[in-house]
């Protein structure tokens, strides 16, 4: 491979980390089955009636920071929505971490992600656009991620599709131990504050706390565990559910397909 390809082939790989890391701090994981405690079934009851009514609202305004040790922080501030598949846009910084130097050498620290039910793009910055023939976008199709990385893509996949709120009390009702904490303010509102212990994919036992209004949404959720690179602490606020959270495909003649840039790169 010659020593242009080789930059090349280093720039799609840290995109695809990239983008990684941001899957990885979605909610996915299984109960913990060490917890012997069970779950009283007043507060299942509440749990469940908290997941069908997030469900149904179909959208919200999300804001959240995370962190993944020394690889990566970030925030990032948009709409989802989960009518049919996963669609939305977000706005995302990556703010510290070795994610975020690699980043800063590629010429952005920022980019605009869009959610649709078959893949997820991101809009990169001019520095992107020099080695990709003009074009802003890049699309990583959820099909092709699990053909390019096998059981780990389609992983990486299940967790792009599964970051709409409700997954987070879906992820409780799974938990052993989960209870409630008490009554708190979030937001200037008064909410139910439950936790729970579960396992998440390549993080070891996690906590994961849910603040939900009288409405029986979702206002807020925290997520504590380590990964591989240390702790792992994301916080999101939800707000305006039910908001218009239309998306649209950015144009074919401005995207570059995840799979296609990797072929290049190989030179095959």
């Amino acid at each position: 491979m010659t020593s242009t390809r080789a930059r090349r082939s280093a720039f799609w790989i840290a995109l695809l980390t990239a983008l990684a890391a941001l899957a990885a701090c979605t909610s996915s994981g299984r109960s913990d089955e060490k917890a012997r405690a069970t779950p009283s079934r007043a507060v299942t009851a509440a749990l469940r009636t908290v997941e069908r009514s997030t469900d149904q609202a179909r959208s919200a305004r999300v804001k959240s920071t995370t962190s993944m040790g020394s690889a990566l922080s970030m925030k990032a501030d948009g709409t989802l929505a989960w009518r049919d598949g996963l669609t939305g846009a977000l706005k995302i910084t990556y703010t510290g971490g070795t994610t975020a130097d690699t980043m800063r050498r590629l010429g952005t620290t920022s980019m605009e992600a869009r959610y649709l039910p078959d893949a997820y793009y991101a809009r990169m910055g001019e520095a992107f656009a020099e080695k990709a023939d003009g074009k802003h976008w890049i699309k990583y199709a959820y099909d092709d991620l699990e053909q390019l990385a096998g059981s780990s893509g389609a992983d990486l996949a299940d967790q792009m599709r599964g970051t709409a709120p409700h997954t987070s009390v879906k992820l409780l009702l799974s938990s052993k131990d989960v209870r409630k904490v008490g009554e708190e303010t979030v937001s200037g509102g008064r909410t139910s504050h439950y936790s729970g212990t579960v396992h998440g994919e390549g993080v070891t036992s996690q906590t994961v706390d849910i603040w939900v209004d009288h409405r029986n949404l979702l206002v807020k959720k925290v997520e504590k565990g380590r990964t591989a690179t240390g702790p792992l602490t994301q916080t999101a606020y939800y707000s305006d559910y039910g908001v218009k959270a239309a998306v649209q495909r950015p144009p074919t003649g401005d995207t570059a397909d995840l799979k296609d840039l990797l072929r290049d790169s190989e030179g095959l």
